[in-house]
C-alpha cells in the first residue's frame, strides 16, 4: 500500500531531520506514521505514486542525499507490497501488510537494525541517554483529589500533552488539563449511578465513552461538556471494560460480567445485530490492534481469548492463552513494536498472579507467545492493577514500560534486561496504585491509586515550592 512506501521514505530521511532535537524527530515518525494508517484511502489514477516519486526528490534535495549512495532502494511491486532491495541478492526480502506484524527481519547479522553500543545514530537520536535516565521522573507536577473512590483507569487524549480523563468508583468520570497553570479539573460527568469500570477516548479526542456497573454505556462530547446517549445492556449485566474499534469509531466493543463481548453503534444507541460472542468469566479489560481485526479479551479465570473482528462490528473467536489460573487479567494493552530491539507486535499483560506478562503475537489469529515475565506485587483480585508502554518507540538499548504496584509504588521496567529491570520507581501513593497513563511526549505521568488520590509526575525537578491540590 502507499501509506507503507511513504512511511519508509520518512524513516530513511528521518536521521537527517532537526539534528539538535532527537525528540522532535521521534515525535515527528511516531505522527506521521499515525496520520498514514489513518488516510486509508486507495490510489486515485496514480496520485499517490507521483506524490511518492516527488516527495522522495524533494526530500533528497532538502538534506542533499544522493539516492544512488544509499543502502537500500524502494520500489513498488504492487498496491499491496513494498520490496527491500539490498546490494546483495541474498539480504533481498518482500514487506507485505501482515509480514509488518509476522514475518521474520532478514537472517544476515549486517542488516539487522538492532542497536549496539557502537550504534551511534542510534544512540544520537535519543541523546545518548539511558533507559534509566530518560525515565527519571522524579518531580510531583500537580496532585487531584477530586474524586471519593478508588479511580481505577486513567488516559490522557491521543496526542495531547494535558487533557486527561480519570474514571473513578464513586459513579463519576473526570476530564482534567494538566499543563493549565494551575492544572483544573474542567469538568466531571455524573451520568452513572454505579461504578465506572472503564473508559475510551475516540480517535479525534471530541468523544469519550464510559462503562459502569450499573450496565450503561455512556457516550460524551467532552468540549461541550456533555452527555450525547446513554445505552443500556440488553440484558442489564454489568458492563466492565469498553473500546472505540480503532478504524470505526461509531462502533463500541463491550465486555461484560456474564463473559459476553458484543458491539454497540454509539451514533444509533443500538447494538450491531450478531457481533457477539460469548467467553468464559467476566470480561475484565479488552484491546485492538493498530487495524481493529485482532481484538483481546482478559478475564477474571486468567484467561486471554483472542477475537478476529471487522469493520462491521461481527466477532469471531480466535484463541485461547491461559496466563494463571483463577488470576484476574486486569490489564491489556498492545503495540506494533517497542524498539528497534524488540520489533514483533507485543501484549503486555497484569495479571493477579503477582506479575506483569509480555506476550508476543505471534498469529494472525490472534495467538500469543510468552516472552518475559516481570514479578511485581499484585495479589488481590479487586485491585486492578494496570500499566502502559512508554508512548515514544525507543531507539536506545533497552524499552520501557510502567506498571502501577499493590505496594503503593510506580515501577519502570527494562523490558530486555535479564536481571534487575527495574530502572525507576516512584513513591507517592499510600495504598495500591492502579492506573498509569503518559501524555503522548513523556513530559507527563499520570498515576492513579485505590484511595482515588491522581498523582500528575514530571521529570522536572522539584521546585521550592509547595505543591497545589487541586
Amino acid at each position: 500500500m502507499w501509506q507503507q512506501q511513504a512511511f519508509v521514505i520518512d524513516a530513511k530521511f528521518n536521521a537527517h531531520r532537526a539534528q539538535n532535537h532527537p525528540n522532535f524527530r521521534t515525535l515527528y515518525i511516531r505522527r506521521r506514521n499515525q496520520l498514514l494508517r489513518d488516510y486509508s484511502r486507495p490510489d486515485e489514477n496514480g496520485l499517490r505514486s507521483q506524490y511518492l516519486k516527488l516527495r522522495t526528490q524533494l526530500l533528497q534535495q532538502r538534506y542533499n542525499v544522493d539516492s544512488i549512495s544509499t543502502s537500500r532502494s524502494i520500489s513498488a511491486r504492487s498496491s499491496s507490497r513494498v520490496s527491500y532491495i539490498s546490494d546483495t541478492p541474498e539480504n533481498n526480502y518482500v514487506l507485505t501488510w501482515d509480514s509488518l506484524y509476522f514475518a521474520s527481519p532478514p537472517s544476515d547479522s549486517s542488516s539487522n537494525v538492532i542497536p549496539t553500543h557502537q550504534a551511534e545514530a542510534s544512540r544520537a537520536i535519543v541523546g545518548d541517554n539511558t533507559i534509566a535516565e530518560n525515565y527519571a521522573f522524579v518531580g510531583v507536577h500537580h496532585i487531584f483529589d477530586q474524586h471519593r473512590a478508588a479511580v481505577t483507569m486513567l488516559a490522557f487524549a491521543h496526542n495531547d500533552r494535558s487533557k486527561l480523563a480519570c474514571a473513578s468508583y464513586d459513579g463519576t468520570v473526570s476530564i482534567c488539563n494538566v499543563t493549565a497553570s494551575p492544572p483544573i479539573v474542567e469538568n466531571i460527568f455524573k451520568e452513572h449511578k454505579s461504578a465506572v469500570t472503564g473508559f475510551d477516548w475516540s480517535e479525534s479526542n471530541d468523544l469519550l465513552v464510559s462503562c459502569s456497573v450499573d450496565a450503561t454505556l455512556v457516550l460524551y462530547d467532552v468540549s461541550h461538556k456533555i452527555s450525547l446517549r446513554t445505552i443500556p445492556e440488553p440484558s442489564n449485566h454489568s458492563i466492565l471494560s469498553c473500546l472505540f474499534h480503532p478504524m470505526n469509531n461509531n462502533l463500541v466493543v463491550i465486555g461484560n460480567n456474564s463473559g459476553l463481548v458484543s458491539v454497540a453503534n454509539v451514533s444509533t444507541g443500538i447494538y450491531v445485530r450478531g457481533a457477539a460472542t460469548k467467553v468464559e468469566g467476566r470480561i475484565l479489560c479488552l484491546t485492538f490492534d493498530a487495524s481493529g481485526r485482532l481484538l483481546w479479551a482478559g478475564n477474571d479465570k486468567g484467561v486471554i481469548t483472542s477475537l478476529i473482528c471487522d469493520r462491521t462490528g461481527r466477532i469471531n473467536k480466535g484463541k485461547r492463552i491461559v496466563v494463571a489460573e483463577n488470576c484476574p487479567i486486569t490489564c491489556l494493552s498492545w503495540r506494533a513494536w517497542i524498539s528497534r530491539e524488540a520489533r514483533d507486535p507485543t501484549l503486555l499483560v497484569n495479571c493477579a498472579a503477582n506479575v506483569v506478562c509480555l506476550f508476543r503475537v505471534s498469529s494472525q489469529d490472534g495467538m500469543l507467545k510468552l516472552r518475559k515475565k516481570f514479578s511485581t506485587r499484585h495479589k488481590n483480585p479487586s485491585c486492578m492493577v494496570r500499566s502502559t508502554f512508554c508512548p515514544i518507540m525507543s531507539f536506545r538499548q533497552g524499552a520501557c514500560v510502567v506498571t502501577g504496584s499493590e505496594d503503593s509504588c510506580v515501577y519502570f521496567l527494562d523490558i530486555e534486561r535479564e536481571s534487575k529491570p527495574v530502572v525507576n520507581k516512584l513513591q507517592g501513593h499510600a495504598c495500591p496504585v492502579l492506573g498509569v497513563s503518559f501524555n503522548y511526549d513523556e513530559s507527563l505521568l499520570a498515576t492513579s491509586d485505590q484511595q482515588g488520590l491522581v498523582i500528575i509526575w514530571s521529570r522536572e525537578k522539584p521546585s521550592s515550592k509547595a505543591i497545589d491540590a487541586s
